[in-house]
């Protein structure tokens, strides 16, 4: 710089030289002037104090006066401190300027950055809603599927029931056939065994029913789990969608002191990824164990239809074949009760033959003895045991053996006729057995058993 004085005053112009922003260089120290005495600068000075008669304001005025050094001297540093205090101000403003466009630019980046990041949070948290939501679909899907197959398990067991009360009452039927025909035969056997496999396939389908339950009930955890992460997740999705359309004109900003300081946060993103995951895998395995519990459902219900329609012919097949031997019986028993009933008449006819053949003879006998006892009247020599004689006796005892031998014959007729008798009561009374048999097992239980007591959810 250069420093140009004149006038008995100073004035300083100066020039700049070089780039405003080149470094300042410290003011060196002005060497030292002695300072002249007072009197020396201002001779008229007593004279000026005699005037106004201020001895004391003299005194004050002679020290309180610069020199012209000072004064140029004070010049120089206001200059210099002008000059410093510029050349700072110039650097401040364009640190400043360069702090404020380092500003800018640090929070447009930070700016974008995070409305960058807030997308790609968008992004991942529409993926994980896009796959909850599909997920979700599928398991109220597969749920609907095991209701109606726990439905259909439900029914399947109850239309157990008609069958079991049709095989029970035959047993129970059949408990009032009487005497020989109360035997424990093929039909009992197959009823029997109808009422065990329909009391299985009923315990079968309800333990399945059971599971079906216990697996529905898990279906709706893993679906209360997935529709509180679909709910939470939109909830997030509209917070970032609305802080990703923030700006800094928007009119929802505002101030919030101290949030920064604030973390409520209770997850990162790999736990937050796994936690959807792990939703979406548990209701994946429900419903991988709900299919594979709908197959085993419809296994078991083909299975106990088939193996009660087979045990329900079995048992029809052994009520007809049975009916038809005790129909054979009847009719053989028929056959022989009549031809019973022909011999008893035949015996009856001949115990009557019997009986008038020895009222026949009591002529005969009458006569023979009625000739004896006349003869017995002869005279004298004439009493002879002549032939005649000799022949009636015979006759007599002819007869007498003759009608012997018919109440013999008589007595074995009528002991035969009477066991004809006990035979006929016997087969009446077999007969009438067969024909209660015959009305049980033909009537009654193969009349409940003409149509097949099962709903149509059963398929045979």
């Amino acid at each position: 710089m250069a420093l140009r004085l004149g006038g008995g005053g100073a004035a300083a112009i100066f020039d700049s030289v070089g780039d405003t922003q080149a470094s300042w260089a410290p003011t060196k120290k002005a060497p030292y002037i002695a300072e002249p005495a007072p009197f020396a600068l201002c001779p008229n000075l007593p004279k000026i104090a005699q005037e106004r008669g201020v001895l004391s304001a003299t005194r004050a005025a002679l020290y309180s006066r610069h020199t012209p050094h000072e004064w140029l001297q004070n010049n120089m540093r206001n200059y210099h401190e002008a000059d410093s205090t510029r050349n700072l101000a110039e650097r401040l403003r364009s640190e400043a300027v360069r702090v404020m466009r380092e500003a800018q630019e640090l929070t447009s980046s930070a700016q974008r950055d995070s409305g960058r990041r807030l997308g790609e949070r968008i992004s991942d948290t529409t993926f994980w809603q896009h796959e909850v939501s599909a997920e979700l679909e599928k398991l109220l899907a597969e749920s609907s599927l095991l209701a109606e197959t726990r439905r259909s398990l439900d029914k399947a067991a109850k239309d157990c029931d008609g069958p079991l009360h049709v095989a029970q009452e035959c047993l129970y039927h059949r408990e009032n056939r009487q005497g020989i025909d109360l035997v424990h035969d093929q039909v009992e056997i197959a009823l029997l065994s109808e009422v065990d496999t329909l009391k299985s396939c009923q315990s079968r389908l309800r333990a399945l029913h059971d599971r079906a339950t216990d697996q529905l009930r898990s279906n709706r955890a893993a679906q209360h789990e997935l529709e509180r992460d679909l709910r939470h997740k939109e909830s997030a999705l509209d917070i970032d969608s609305k802080c990703h359309g923030l700006s800094n004109h928007s009119k929802e900003i505002n101030f919030y002191s101290g949030i920064e300081k604030v973390d409520p946060t209770v997850s990162v993103p790999e736990t937050w990824a796994q936690f959807s995951s792990r939703n979406v895998q548990r209701s994946a395995a429900e419903r991988a164990s709900s299919r594979q519990l709908r197959s085993e459902a419809d296994l078991l219900i083909s299975t106990c239809a088939s193996e009660m329609w087979d045990a329900w012919n079995r048992s029809n097949n052994n009520l007809a074949k049975r009916s038809s031997e005790v129909m054979d019986t009847k009719s053989k028993l028929e056959m022989h009760l009549h031809k019973v009933q022909q011999e008893i008449f035949d015996v009856e006819r001949n115990m009557s033959q019997l009986r008038r053949a020895i009222s026949d003879k009591c002529a005969p006998m009458r006569v023979a003895q009625t000739r004896l006892e006349a003869r017995i009247h002869r005279p004298d020599v004439e009493l002879c045991r002549d032939p005649v004689q000799h022949r009636l006796v015979k006759e007599v005892h002819e007869i007498e053996s003759s009608v012997e031998r018919l109440q013999r014959k008589l007595a074995e007729a009528e002991a035969q006729h009477q066991q004809l008798l006990r035979t006929k009561a016997a087969l009446q009374a077999d007969l009438q057995v067969k024909s209660n048999s015959l009305f049980i097992d033909r009537e009654r239980c193969l009349g409940m058993r003409r149509g097949y007591p099962l709903g149509s959810s059963v398929k045979y």
